[in-house]
């Protein structure tokens, strides 16, 4: 999900390619995870729970669980490209101590017109959450398809990992409508300078 959904006010990004580093994202170009509503609203939009998932229950705790995380990440994508030192095992202890906690188990019920929609059992608990990005970190580190994918946004000061799945691997961008655009508008500017010159 990109911009142009109800997480507008927000302006919260879902493009990433997977839901760690859609967390890693919230950081660009300002802190996104400012209060519990807009995690909310990053929880709901990112699929770590079905839709309709009541979230009332998330305190200013997962709001720092959550940041927490999301600064392991940091530690460890791109630098699980190539890990050393310190700080990246210290991160990697606390990912795979996070990635223990069992996530939340959809169950399929049938919906108001009598088709199967997921639903979880009760109200997921944050640490079920955190643990299932946790895992989403691990599954990405471990699995070198998926990292050879890991590219980093060409994009001017756009630091966004991001996982390209294009044909070819030759997707730059975090977002063609955001940076892509970005880069063709300046590219414009610059034929028309040197037209004008």
């Amino acid at each position: 999900m990109a911009l142009g959904t109800a997480t507008d006010a927000y302006e919260l990004r879902f493009d990433a390619g997977r839901i760690c580093l859609d967390l890693l994202a919230t950081t660009h170009p300002v802190e996104r995870l400012g209060s519990v509503a807009v995690l909310r609203a990053w929880i709901a939009g990112s699929g770590l729970v079905p839709a309709g998932t009541e979230l009332a229950h998330a305190d200013t705790s997962w709001l720092a669980g959550f940041r927490e995380l999301r600064s392991r990440i940091g530690q460890l994508v791109p630098g699980g490209l190539a890990p050393e030192g310190r700080p990246y095992d210290l991160a990697l202890a606390h990912v795979n101590e996070i990635a223990r906690a069992a996530p939340p188990a959809p169950r399929a019920v049938p919906g108001a017109d009598g088709t199967l929609v997921r639903q979880l059992d009760g109200p997921p608990a944050c640490t079920a959450l955190l643990g299932a990005v946790a895992r989403d970190v691990v599954e990405l580190l471990t699995d070198p398809l998926a990292r050879a994918g890991l590219r980093q946004c060409e994009g001017d000061n756009c630091p966004i990992v991001y996982l390209d799945t294009s044909r070819g691997r030759r997707r730059r961008w975090c977002s063609s409508e955001v940076c892509g655009n970005r880069e063709r508008v300046a590219r414009h500017r610059r034929r028309a300078a040197l037209t004008r010159a």
